[in-house]
């Protein structure tokens, strides 16, 4: 009997993988895309919104971001005045190098603009015709318009916005307009623009409405952010290795929070500085090898180590990274409820009505047309 026994118990071992269910591999989930540009009138009337959004443009990138799985996103930044100005049109392509975006929003000043009219039409040319949009109509592609003056309709030479809402309707671009401040003449336009290109359209005040919300975090997470730029780690020519430096420089000495939304992004796209020339975040996402990199193109202090020195240096630095960004994370989280619920706040006192609200209310509602979900 217990040979038996035995015997049938080693006969189920034998046969048992042939009936046990075999699970499907799980197919690796696509990240939703999303490309947006803004389009900002820079004349003088519009000092305030671009303050600003020199002040939310990372909160804002946050937002974008916070879909679940978390979207790659492109941005790109077109600043336009009137013919006599400096300039008529100054285009930033897009990029996935935020950090960049930022830099360029900060050189942005509120000047010219004399008349009333401003080049609308023209920067709307730029952001439909001249951008490298994706051909993918899976991507979420974006253009919003924000100024407070309507498009010069007497220059017989230029484009005219309802064909280009036309031609931007055939590329798959949702153009949203915010209309800054009451000036009469804008609001119909901007209404009729935004109709034409499927988009919608939103007032706020001529300030832009932006509510800069400080937290109990922000100090610590500023010291955070100097101790993560200890770790970087510039590679590549002088000029790159400079950029890095400068990306770095120009989130030390932003406001607390837009240094905070800063790295609340870096940590969430896991990276200690946006775009290229930083050796941890390129060799984490497999972008180089250290075996391939010359020498010459790394800091000097690299350059005298070993192989095997510059490794254990490699890990030591990594892994205090590591730490330090568990740590932004941990106190992103809580300055993320904070602000939500003094955002609550703000909008139930009447306030909560600024360029950022408006941005984030209108990438939720367009990105269900591509399926991408902001539910909680």
């Amino acid at each position: 009997m217990k040979n038996t026994v035995k015997l049938l118990a080693i006969l189920i071992a034998c046969f048992q993988p042939l009936f046990a269910k075999t699970e499907e591999p799980k197919e690796k989930q696509e990240k939703p895309r999303i490309e947006v540009c803004f389009v900002l009138d820079t004349t003088g009337s519009m000092g305030g919104l671009i303050e600003g959004a020199k002040q939310k443009i990372w909160s804002i990138a946050n937002e974008m971001i916070s879909a679940k799985p978390t979207p790659e996103l492109k941005l790109g930044l077109i600043g336009y005045r009137d013919r006599g100005d400096e300039y008529v049109v100054k285009s930033f392509q897009l990029t996935d190098d935020i950090d960049s975006i930022y830099g360029h929003l900060r050189d942005f000043q509120a000047a010219g603009g004399g008349d009333e009219p401003e080049s609308v039409n023209e920067a709307l040319a730029e952001a439909i015709e001249k951008v490298p949009w994706s051909q993918d109509r899976k991507v979420l592609k974006i253009i919003f318009l924000v100024g407070d003056a309507p498009p010069h309709l007497d220059y017989i030479d230029g484009p005219k916005y309802p064909e280009l809402c036309r031609i931007a309707a055939k590329k798959d671009l949702i153009i949203n307009t915010v209309q800054c401040g009451n000036i009469a003449g804008t609001a119909p336009i901007w209404k009729e623009i935004a109709k034409l290109s499927e988009g919608s359209y939103a007032a706020i005040a001529q300030s832009g409405g932006v509510a800069v919300i400080a937290t109990p975090m922000d100090d610590e997470l500023a010291k955070l952010n100097k101790k993560i730029g200890a770790t970087l780690i510039p590679y590549g020519d002088a000029a790159l290795q400079r950029e890095v430096a400068a990306k770095q420089a120009f989130a030390e000495s932003a406001p607390a929070s837009a240094a905070a939304d800063r790295l609340s992004y870096n940590a969430k796209t896991r990276k200690a500085v946006q775009g290229r020339g930083e050796l941890l975040d390129a060799l984490a996402n497999n972008e180089v090898k250290l075996e391939t990199i010359d020498k010459k193109d790394l800091p000097q202090e690299l350059q005298k180590l070993t192989k095997q020195e510059m490794e254990v240096r490699i890990a030591k630095t990594r892994a205090e990274r590591d730490s330090l960004q568990k740590e932004v994370q941990d106190l992103a989280k809580k300055r993320d409820v904070y602000i939500q619920a003094e955002n609550k706040r703000l909008v139930e006192a009447g306030k909560g009505d600024g360029l950022d609200e408006k941005v984030a209310e209108t990438i939720h509602q367009e990105a269900e047309r591509k399926g991408i979900n902001y539910a909680p």
